[in-house]
Order: C-alpha cells, then sequence, then structure tokens
C-alpha cells in the first residue's frame, strides 16, 4: 500500500496485521480518488473508521487543508500515527482515539467538513449509526460530499430515510463507493 499522488507521492504506508481492517487497495483508492480530485485542494477531510489512515493521507497528499482520522483500535491508531508521520503531512492532521459516533459528538460545532469518508466494518450497521449522527450535526452540510464505503452484497434499502441522498455509486468485484449529500 502506498500514496498514489502528491507530495507523499509513491511513499509505502503501514497497514496493520490480520483481519481486523480491510485496507482500501491502491487501485480502488485511485479510482476514488480521480473522481473527486477536483473537490480535494483546500478541503477539510473526515476519515472515519481509518484503519491505516491511507484515504485521509492521500488527500493530504493531494492538498487537503486539514484531515481529521478517527479509529478505536490501538494498533490501527499507531499505524496512522506512524504514516502520518512517515509521510510529514501530522502538521495537517488531527487524530482522534474514538468509535466514530463519540467522535462526531466531540466534533460538534466545528465547521462543516467539505469530504466525509466513511468506511465501517461491513454488516454492522455502523453507517446507519453515524448518518443518524451527521444528519442533526453542524459536520455537514449541502455542499458536504459523504463517500461509504460498503459491501456489494449489504442492504441499503434503508439509506432513503438517512436524511442522505445517493447521487452517485462505484461498484467494484466486492465493494462498492456509495456518493452521498445531505438533504434537509
Amino acid at each position: 500500500m502506498r500514496v498514489i499522488a502528491g507530495t507523499a507521492r509513491s511513499l509505502p504506508l503501514k497497514c496493520i496485521e490480520g483481519l481486523s481492517t480491510r485496507p482500501t487497495t491502491d487501485r480502488i483508492k485511485e479510482t476514488l480518488f480521480n473522481m473527486i480530485q477536483q473537490d480535494i485542494p483546500g478541503c477539510r477531510f473526515l476519515d472515519l473508521f481509518a484503519g491505516s489512515g491511507s484515504i485521509g493521507i492521500e488527500a493530504l497528499s493531494r492538498g487537503a487543508k486539514e484531515a481529521v482520522f478517527v479509529e478505536n483500535q490501538k494498533k490501527a491508531l499507531a499505524c496512522v500515527k506512524d504514516n502520518l508521520s512517515f509521510t510529514r503531512l501530522s502538521d495537517r492532521a488531527r487524530v482522534l482515539f474514538k468509535d466514530a459516533v463519540a467522535a462526531l459528538y466531540e466534533l460538534k460545532g466545528e465547521p462543516a467538513f467539505d469530504i466525509i469518508f466513511l468506511d465501517p466494518p461491513y454488516n454492522q450497521g455502523l453507517e446507519q449509526q453515524v448518518l443518524a449522527v451527521l444528519r442533526d450535526s453542524s459536520l455537514v452540510n449541502e455542499d458536504t460530499m459523504v463517500i461509504l464505503e460498503t459491501s456489494k452484497d449489504s442492504d441499503m434499502d434503508w439509506i432513503e430515510d438517512s436524511g442522505f441522498a445517493p447521487w452517485k455509486i462505484k461498484n467494484y468485484k466486492t465493494n462498492q463507493h456509495l456518493f452521498l449529500r445531505y438533504r434537509r
């Protein structure tokens, strides 16, 4: 796993061993960032369920003004911090050792993020909990892009009632990215 583009281009990133996280592959990460590259420079980026931090680090490398990383596993958190230090991007990063919902409550009152990426463990309903909190939060507005990575076989019938509307879906072999916009 590596940084694809930007100031930290080609630098290798650590990831934790075992099955507790599913790092986004370089190919999928490259496809995702090709789709959102115009939105990255100068943005506030929130990486929920950060794992190794590779998504938020890619955003920082490509010019995001700030990235907040949220992770609740100690080994993954250490990996995020090591990767930020190695890529020399720590000065524009904030790392929170909390579960995603608790982190959203801690961030309450801050300005809206431009992009929120969430890649929760599949089929545990965590994305529903996060979107329920975001729906009533200052952290999103009509311009915020929420990107949800989920398994292709996940039941997403609930999304219409979440307060967010899908406007684009990118399918991969086993997973997908849903691009969501906030609806008042």
